[in-house]
C-alpha cells in the first residue's frame, strides 16, 4: 500500500513499485486513518509511509498499524534525512525509512530487503540508530536504564520524571508539593543513583526505561 497525501506521488510511486515484477501495488491512500481503513478490509504485506499527512501523520499510523494482531511492514518516506519525525516513527516500529530522492532501484530493493526481515535505511542513517531506537526497551541500554532506575525511591523517580519532562526546580516543587529546597535534595541524589552530570542524562536514562 502506497500512503501519502499527495496524488503525484503516489502515482509515481506506484510505477516504480509496480513495474517490479516480484511486487504489486494493491492500494492507495491519502492519508493513514484511510490506510488503517484499508488494511482492514484487505491486508497488505508493506505500507510505504508518508510522514507529514492531514487527518492521521505518518507517525500515528504507524503506531496503529504496529498495533495489530498481524502487522504489515512500514517503510517511512520523508525529505529529510535528520529528522524528528524519523526517529519517533521508529520508536513506534516501522521497518526502516528512505528518502524521497532514494534512487527508483534502492526502493525497490529495499521493499524486497524490508518483506524479507531486514531494516531498510537510507544511506545516511546508520544502523545505530535503528539499534537504538527501535530495539526500544528491549536493547542494552533499556536493560540498564531500567537497573538504574530501580535504585530510586519512589519520590525520586517522580522527580526524576518531571525532570525529563523538561520541567523546572519550581516547577516540580509546585507539582508534588515539595519545597524547591527538597527538590533540589532530591535532584542531587537522583544525579547521584543515576551516575549523571546534568538533567539531559537523566532524560535519556528515563526514556531508555521507558518512563516517559
Amino acid at each position: 500500500m502506497i500512503v501519502d497525501d499527495d496524488p503525484l506521488v503516489r502515482s509515481g510511486l506506484r510505477l516504480l513499485v509496480g513495474g517490479d515484477p516480484t511486487l504489486e501495488v494493491v492500494a492507495e491512500a491519502g492519508d493513514g486513518r484511510e490506510a488503517l481503513r484499508l488494511h482492514a478490509a484487505a491486508p497488505v504485506d508493506l505500507v510505504l509511509m508518508d510522514l507529514r499527512m492531514p487527518v492521521m501523520d505518518g507517525i500515528d499510523a504507524t503506531d496503529a498499524f504496529k498495533a495489530l494482531p498481524n502487522p504489515p511492514s512500514v517503510i517511512v518516506l520523508t525529505t529529510f534525512d535528520a529528522d524528528d519525525y524519523v526517529v519517533r516513527a521508529l520508536a513506534v516500529g516501522a521497518d526502516g525509512f528512505l528518502l524521497k530522492d532514494t534512487p527508483p532501484a534502492e526502493i525497490v530493493a529495499s521493499v524486497g530487503r524490508v518483506l524479507g526481515g531486514e531494516p531498510a535505511l537510507s544511506p545516511s542513517v546508520t544502523a545505530a540508530l535503528i539499534k537504538q531506537v527501535v530495539d526500544g526497551h528491549d536493547n542494552r541500554h533499556g536493560l540498564e536504564a531500567r537497573e538504574a532506575v530501580a535504585a530510586l525511591t519512589e519520590r525520586e523517580l517522580e522527580v526524576a520524571v518531571c525532570l525529563a519532562r523538561g520541567e523546572s526546580n519550581a516547577g516540580i516543587a509546585a507539582e508534588l508539593f515539595m519545597s524547591i529546597a527538597t527538590v533540589k535534595a532530591h535532584i542531587s541524589r537522583i544525579f547521584h543513583k543515576l551516575d549523571a552530570t546534568n538533567r539531559v542524562q537523566v532524560a535519556i536514562t528515563m526514556r531508555d526505561a521507558g518512563l516517559v
